[in-house]
């Protein structure tokens, strides 16, 4: 598609009536309301489901790599914000031992294939939670920031040609643009800064959704430890750190960097308007949860073509969801009305090094939603702000962060074993209660109980790593790359077939 092709586009996204938009958006969320009261979103099962995004690099030389658009259409992959990004979700299964053998099938089934086509364009597609290595030939900044204007429109040069990605730097709303963490200062004109980090995003059905609220509780509660190990981030593309001592730099890193930098990518940069990107606040009702989707400010109005989908009735709610960027969120899906749903969608967690610890995350997350509401676990009763602080401490010191956690027997501990114990615990018997044996639920909760007993997180491998080579004199841009490096070669032989586990 051509810049002018695609500047029209946006024009004809931005012309769009931004009052009819949140009027029809409105009308929308009351036949939702009415739909859950109805039970239409209610199911019989829990359903896990699990999205993985991944970035493109040189399979020789390891630097990044746009991936042509014809090339990510054949294997299947969805386009993300960045030309370097590629997508891919698995298809919904009910969550037993068959259903989550699917589901670490299917992405191999999908990646493999995958992995074997895009080699033969010398690209790599990785796991990981940030990337380091610019393109060859040039520098972080300048990829992140590179843009034209065609007709008016600000078009970010690396950013994939969905219209609606592009005019959110075209548009009113004060998103910010930027990076701001320790030693990093970057401010962009488009919001391509984003295209930085990667993720999973494990799903959870609740099978009645009114019950969302107590769902929505616990997974806000456990959203610190279980970022706390799975922190992946800890360092930038060297060339957008400061002047700073290289020490300093490698001391003052954050185990999980990806959580500031979505943050200060797309929330408002002026401060007068609430932050869009944020740990989201309890909610006392389903219809609550609907409320708060409506009220959030929307950035890109558009006009929504209705399908064929049962959910298209609800079509311009859904465009408004997704811009509902918040770290744990509720999703009402309904592809159909027999397969309408509510579900949660967990969004802390940065890429991982291989697919059977992305697929450990989606079943440890969902064995705690089985169980912590089933058993009214107290830590429930934990402090929504006290539940905040153990996520951002989480992305800013992994498993060294002190987190608060409320144990069977209502005692608050802020002792690492004694969460983790609880929370393995819990997940088993959830997994079991699910159908899974005790061996085949330990076998999706070892990689992870792994990472606790040896306070070794992929982050923290990443640091360690940094820290001995700048100790040994190393510059810290070839400590990085080089630390990269080794990354890269220990998933390309773990990535299938292994866990993070194996590299210890």
């Amino acid at each position: 598609m051509s810049a002018s092709e695609l500047a029209a586009r946006v024009r004809a996204v931005l012309d769009v009536d931004e009052e009819a938009f949140r009027q029809r958006a409105a009308e929308e969320a009351a036949e939702l309301k009415r739909e859950l009261r109805e039970g239409t979103f209610d199911n019989t099962e829990a359903i896990v489901g699990l999205e993985l995004e991944l970035y493109a690099v040189d399979s020789r030389t390891g630097s990044l790599r746009r991936v042509p658009r014809n090339l990510l259409e054949l294997i299947g992959f969805e386009k993300e914000l960045g030309l370097h990004n590629a997508e891919m979700q698995t298809s919904p299964q009910p969550l037993n031992e068959h259903g989550l053998a699917a589901q670490e099938r299917e992405l191999k089934a999908n990646l493999a294939p995958a992995l074997e086509r895009t080699e033969r364009e010398s690209i790599r597609l990785v796991s990981d939670g940030l990337w380091t290595v610019p393109p060859t030939g040039e520098t972080a900044t300048d990829y992140l920031c590179d843009c034209v204007e065609e007709s008016g429109v600000r078009i970010a040069t690396n950013m994939t040609d969905a219209a609606r990605y592009h005019a959110m730097a075209n548009t009113d709303y004060p998103t910010g643009m930027r990076i701001e963490a320790p030693h990093v200062s970057l401010s962009a004109e488009t919001v391509m800064p984003e295209s930085l980090i990667t993720s999973i995003q494990p799903h959870y059905q609740i099978r009645h959704a009114p019950d969302l609220p107590e769902y929505f509780a616990y997974a806000l509660r456990v959203a610190g430890p279980l970022l706390a190990l799975g922190v992946n981030s800890p360092f930038f593309p060297p060339d957008l750190y400061d002047d700073a001592d290289d020490a300093e730099i490698v001391a003052d890193a954050w185990m999980e960097h990806r959580i500031g930098v979505f943050e200060d990518a797309l929330n408002p940069a002026d401060g007068e308007q609430p932050d869009k990107v944020r740990f989201p606040r309890d909610v006392d009702s389903v219809e609550t949860a609907v409320d708060r989707v409506l009220a959030d400010p929307t950035i890109v109005p558009v006009d929504v073509e209705r399908g064929g989908r049962f959910d298209d009735e609800f079509a311009h709610f859904r465009h408004k969801h997704g811009s509902y960027w918040r770290w744990v969120r509720p999703v009402f899906d309904a592809p159909t009305r027999s397969s309408a749903n509510a579900r949660i969608e967990f969004r802390p967690l940065p890429s991982q090094p291989t697919v059977h610890d992305a697929v450990s995350f989606e079943a440890v997350f969902a064995g705690l939603m089985e169980t912590l509401p089933a058993v009214e676990h107290p830590v429930r009763t934990l402090d929504w702000e006290r539940a905040r602080e153990n996520f951002y401490a989480a992305a800013r010191k992994g498993l060294d962060a002190e987190l608060t956690w409320i144990t069977t027997d209502g005692a608050e501990t802020s002792e690492t074993d004694r969460i983790y114990g609880e929370l393995f615990e819990a997940a088993r018997e959830g997994l079991e209660g699910r159908g899974l044996s005790t061996k085949q639920a330990r076998r999706y909760i070892r990689p992870l109980r792994e990472r606790a007993d040896r306070r070794m997180t992929p982050a923290r491998w990443k640091h360690d790593h940094v820290a001995a080579a700048v100790d040994d004199r190393t510059p810290l841009a070839e400590a990085i790359w080089a630390m990269q490096s080794t990354y890269l070669d220990r998933q390309r032989e773990t990535l299938l077939d292994g866990s993070f586990a194996d590299w210890l």
